[in-house]
């Protein structure tokens, strides 16, 4: 009886060690397969057949005008669903918007920002929103947020016109909108403040609080 007793009691902790290993081993199998499933949603232009539609010539901003950046400078991918935007970025092409349009079509130049304001405010869109530019120099800022080139140089107070900044403001008031972003300093940023950076724009001659209260005010009005 006591040997039977005990052999129905060593089956038993068989059991139970085997239904704790599977648990166990489930419950990791869940975590490692939220992971996976987050790498997974960040990767979904990789996997052989898929690929969100797209509409060639499409832009985000209602009267900008398409012209494609290289495909080198940017990473296709499904924003906001992917990577969160929650920052736009102010550059300075140091350049005419002719020069800054032909490095961002060049495969070899590495970088591009999703629009270009010209001095007249004309805005052409390179890439699109919910791809990821390579346009901040560091790769978290470069997948949270919109990059925006305007055409003159840092060291010209001149290059920033009443059209541009306009325009500009527009075109940032939308995208906060867009994506629920905070219309403040911490949220619209110079690409000067984005970390690890050796870059300068917008510089000195950019004027933030004028550029910020037209922000405020085509968010507020949708104009």
């Amino acid at each position: 009886m006591g040997e039977t007793q005990g052999g129905h009691t060593e089956t038993a902790r068989r059991v139970t060690g085997r239904r704790a290993l599977l648990i166990g081993g489930a419950a990791a199998a869940v975590g490692t397969a939220a992971l996976a499933r987050d790498e997974l949603a960040r990767l979904w232009w990789r996997l052989p057949g898929v690929e969100k539609p797209r509409v060639a010539g499409a832009v985000d901003f209602r009267g900008a005008q398409w012209v494609s950046a290289s495909p080198a400078n940017y990473r296709r991918a499904d924003r906001p669903d992917d990577y969160g935007i929650d920052r736009v970025v102010v550059h300075v092409t140091q350049g005419s918007f002719r020069s800054a349009v032909k490095v961002f079509q060049d495969p070899a130049h590495g970088a591009a920002a999703h629009y270009i304001v010209r001095e007249d405010g004309h805005i052409t869109q390179m890439i699109r929103e919910l791809d990821v530019a390579f346009h901040a120099g560091n790769r978290e800022y470069n997948e949270r947020s919109v990059g925006i080139e305007h055409e003159g140089f840092v060291e010209e107070a001149s290059s920033f016109t009443d059209a541009m900044y306009a325009s500009s403001a527009r075109l940032t008031a939308a995208i906060c909108r867009r994506y629920g972003i905070p219309v403040d300093r911490k949220h619209v940023i110079g690409h000067v403040e984005v970390p690890g950076t050796d870059h300068t724009d917008p510089g000195r001659y950019w004027d933030w609080d004028r550029y910020m209260a037209l922000v405020r005010r085509a968010h507020r009005t949708g104009v």
